[in-house]
């Protein structure tokens, strides 16, 4: 006779998402401090600073990788993320978003500071003397086509994840992530043939900073649409079910409008 294992899923009278005891947090926190550690031991020639730097960011990378994992265990296997747990999600996302604008606020303003009044020791006009600048309708007008293109692709694919249609949206992950490489190869071009470097003045620094930092959110962005394509070529998501997705749209139109405003104040106006 056959044994029936019925198994009974914990009853809970709230919709919150109670976590187990992790590990992770604590290991994460060594390894950052390892890495900071190491680094600065590095820097200064001591002996070992390159292996604890080393080990450091391995065990961030590990940390990172078997963190999330649990997360998407959490959150697609196991039914943890209710509505009530999605909608605080969503306000995390929204509320990290308004810090990466206040960021780029502080670079803008370090900018116009600049811009607006500047001083005899750059020649009393911007752009300083000296400096060769770029070409705003040559390399950074690609880059404004297709990171916008990108952004339509995107959406693209969050219409085809809510009308059920797996492999348009597929197809809008990659076609997304195929011109996220592109803008990335062709911002790495553009440095590579600038006339001018980070040291050089003001203008410089402004630059490099703010497209810099741009460049890296474009970087964690395409990383984070190629997770979602493989979670969603895994069936991860559903049409009612993918917040995962929703917060790396949120993420790269963020970025999208980011750079238009580079685009518009710095390579344009500023030129």
């Amino acid at each position: 006779m056959s044994q029936i294992l019925i198994t009974k899923k914990n009853q809970q009278k709230h919709p919150f998402h109670l976590v187990d005891p992790s590990p992770w947090p604590f290991v994460a926190a060594i390894g950052a401090f390892s890495s900071t550690f190491g680094g600065v031991m590095y820097m200064h020639l001591y002996q070992g600073g390159g292996f604890l730097l080393s080990s450091g960011i391995f065990t961030i990378l590990y940390v990172m990788y078997v963190w999330w994992r649990d997360i998407v265990r959490e959150g697609t296997f196991e039914g943890q993320h209710t509505g009530a747990v999605q909608q605080g999600l969503r306000m995390g996302m929204i509320l990290f978003i308004v810090s990466e604008v206040m960021f780029f606020f502080a670079f803008f303003w370090a900018f116009f500071h600049s811009s607006l009044s500047p001083v005899p020791e750059i020649g009393g006009v911007w752009p300083p003397e000296g400096i060769e600048i770029l070409s705003p309708w040559e390399v950074p007008l690609l880059n404004t086509v297709i990171l916008l293109s990108s952004g339509a692709t995107v959406t693209w694919a969050h219409h085809a994840i809510v009308a059920g249609d797996r492999n348009q949206a597929l197809t809008g992950l990659v076609a997304t992530i195929v011109l996220a490489v592109v803008f990335t190869a062709l911002q790495g071009f553009e440095y590579l043939t600038a006339p001018f470097s980070i040291a050089d003045s003001v203008y410089g620094s402004t630059f490099y900073l703010t497209t810099g930092f741009h460049g890296f959110h474009v970087f964690i962005g395409t990383c984070f649409l190629t997770v979602c394509t493989v979670r969603l070529y895994l069936h991860h998501f559903t049409r009612q079910h993918h917040f995962g997705f929703e917060a790396a749209a949120w993420y790269w139109h963020f970025v999208d409008v980011v750079w238009l405003f580079l685009f518009i104040t710095i390579y344009w106006w500023g030129s």
